[in-house]
């Protein structure tokens, strides 16, 4: 019987792929004019062999990011030069419960909010991969400060 195998590197490149198509699309809703133009402006006179990355901290206040592994965290983190601060959930919910698939970005709100680092007007960005190297994002709004909720995973008995 004949099988294949497939490396993590793959799992990361292809992974990567669907995310430069994600935020390819994203990007014009939610980054700031001034951003825009930045990309659109190196994109037609690059010189350079590296791409202009946007930066989306611009857009977001807080990252929700599917928490495969700390090799996909670390990826993300180094290609969007994110800082740790927008990692801290992610990082913090691979270390506590493992990869738990999509349902990870859940339990990464669940710690911006059992700490207190959802304000009125933030902006949360949660993106997760799928099945056959998808992936999605969804932008939520804060429409007010969100305190320390009752019932929590973050929140010890």
């Amino acid at each position: 019987m004949q099988g294949i195998s497939v490396s993590k590197d793959v799992i990361i490149e292809v992974g990567g792929h669907a995310l430069k198509a994600n935020i390819t699309t994203l990007g014009p809703l939610v980054l700031p004019v001034s951003e825009q133009l930045h990309f659109f402006t190196n994109m037609l006179f690059r010189k350079k062999a590296k791409p202009y990355i946007p930066d989306y901290k611009l857009a977001f206040n807080h990252a929700c990011i599917l928490g495969a592994s700390k090799k996909v965290l670390d990826e993300i983190q180094k290609n969007l030069e994110l800082t740790e601060d927008y990692m801290e959930a992610s990082r913090k919910t691979l270390e506590r419960f493992g990869n738990t698939s999509s349902s990870s970005i859940w339990y990464e709100l669940a710690y911006l909010e059992a700490n207190s680092k959802v304000k009125n007007g933030d902006r949360i960005w949660q993106v997760a991969f799928g099945s056959g190297f998808k992936c999605n994002s969804v932008v939520w709004k804060a429409l007010r400060n969100v305190g320390k909720p009752k019932l929590s995973p973050w929140i010890e008995d």
